[in-house]
């Protein structure tokens, strides 16, 4: 059975997702400023956010998942400091983000959040008008 360790990391700008181990082993340690062997999960994605790539070393060598959305995109944190290399996400965040977002499905629950905001602006008003 796989285990995942607890950190994960997320690397905030993209990367070129046809590299392999050695390759991104190599960006954790120079762009991250981690050891790729620690006990964690490193998370990379491509620019258009549709591939991810988590790489770890289980203890005996490393492991490398590879996924590609047929629709939509993965969220990349949206905290992300300035000048960050990297965002810490729990292993919860990790499987959100690894089941990526359907656009429209985004845009619907935005809709229907607007639509929440306004109503208690119209109720408030109109609750105005009846007292004066």
């Amino acid at each position: 059975m796989i285990r995942l360790p607890e950190a994960v990391y997320v690397a905030t700008a993209p990367v070129n997702l046809h590299l392999s181990f050695d390759r991104l082993a190599g960006i954790v340690r120079e762009v991250l400023g981690r050891e790729p062997r620690e006990e964690a999960v490193f998370v990379f994605h491509n620019r258009a956010r549709t591939h991810l790539k988590i790489l770890w070393h289980d203890g005996r060598g490393y492991c490398l998942v590879y996924k590609r959305l047929d629709r939509g995109t993965y969220r990349i944190p949206a905290a992300i400091p300035p000048g960050a290399t990297e965002v810490v996400v729990t292993r919860r965040e990790l499987g959100a983000l690894f089941e990526g977002v359907d656009r429209a499905l985004l845009r619907r629950a935005r809709e229907i959040l607007r639509e929440r905001a306004r109503r208690p602006k119209e109720a408030s008003e109109g609750t105005e008008k009846c007292r004066t």
